[in-house]
């Protein structure tokens, strides 16, 4: 299953050349993430209740093409697959069926005294059920 999310690229998200600054990207691909965790059913408040929190380990990202001011993206989220303690994503940006930006995104989850934990058994049944 492919989570398709739509921004629009506003000034804020441009520099001075009217192009989406680098940084953005990764503030677009975090929306898109966080909206389909919560379409999920996942509850990250209440996972933070009970001591489990998200945290993002690692980021590939590549740089295809710009977007710019005006421009309205997709990002596409698929989950690529998962171990008892990672969860790892493929995120794309696109624009018109132009992919302007990729990246692979490894989540983990970590206790409140910032140790590494397994991903909760309801969050992989989650991920599971919405791959299938």
């Amino acid at each position: 299953m492919t989570h398709h999310f739509p921004v629009t690229v506003y000034y804020e998200d441009t520099d001075m050349g009217g192009i989406v600054y680098y940084a953005n990207y990764l503030k677009f691909i975090e929306r898109a993430r966080s909206t389909w965790v919560a379409e999920l059913g996942v509850d990250q408040l209440a996972m933070k209740e009970d001591g489990v929190v998200f945290v993002v380990k690692r980021v590939v990202a590549d740089y295809h093409r710009a977007a710019v001011l005006g421009d309205s993206l997709i990002v596409d989220t698929t989950s690529l697959h998962q171990t008892p303690a990672r969860w790892v994503l493929g995120q794309n940006v696109i624009r018109n069926g132009e992919l302007l930006f990729s990246a692979e995104v490894t989540i983990v989850t970590m206790t409140g005294q910032g140790r590494p934990t397994r991903l909760p058994t309801k969050l992989k049944e989650l991920i599971n059920s919405a791959i299938q």
